[in-house]
């Protein structure tokens, strides 16, 4: 499905293929032989999703781009099913497991691994050809990894890298109703979406 958001269309070059069932909404530039899988999201929110070539965002997969903080995915890049890419930059030749997570201004270097459930978090960025274990974490920059029993640890580091004002542009305490009044007017833009004709 593709849909025009905000004014803009996406580009699907003759070469690649999208699913049926997967949804390209808004600015999204498809490089050559990319595969869009059944489920998958990419939505250019209020930044653009931009692909490079023969890359695979397999099964109900989330590309997500923003505006301070585009999605970029270089080429070769495998997206595993149930991932969850928002913001974030990908290099070449970068493998995306099965629900691992990319938060936004994080950069996963060339080469590197992001296993099963892990998460490279807000503005930090893995340094090439890294290993991120199955359900670990990597945080700062360049990215310190912690395993899940560090949590403590983590928080000591994480607290610096400002995740609600990278994500929602509050100041951290800021009251869920007030986050969620401003969440919701901001995604009521696809309200003006027009579904286009493939």
């Amino acid at each position: 499905m593709l849909i025009e958001h905000r004014g803009q269309r996406p580009v699907v070059p003759e070469s690649a293929y999208v699913a049926p069932s997967a949804v390209l909404c808004g600015a999204v530039v498809l490089g050559e032989r990319a595969r869009i899988l059944h489920g998958a999201v990419l939505t250019a929110e209020d930044g653009e999703v931009r692909t490079g070539s023969d890359v695979v965002v397999m099964e109900n997969a989330l590309v997500r781009g923003r505006s301070a903080q585009p999605a970029t995915l270089g080429d070769a890049v495998l997206v595993g099913p149930h991932a969850h890419v928002n913001g974030a930059v990908i290099e070449d030749e970068v493998f995306v497991a099965t629900g691992a997570s990319l938060f936004p201004g994080s950069v996963a270097g060339a080469g590197s691994e992001l296993r099963i459930n892990s998460v490279l978090h807000v503005n930090s960025r893995l340094e090439p050809g890294t290993v991120l274990p199955i359900g670990w974490i990597a945080a700062g920059d360049p990215a310190e990894l912690f395993s899940p029993d560090r949590h403590d640890e983590l928080w000591e580091l994480q607290r610096t890298l400002d995740f609600p004002g990278t994500v929602y542009g509050t100041p951290r305490g800021t009251p869920m109703r007030e986050l969620m009044r401003r969440q919701a007017q901001f995604y009521g833009s696809h309200r003006d979406d027009r579904l286009l004709d493939e």
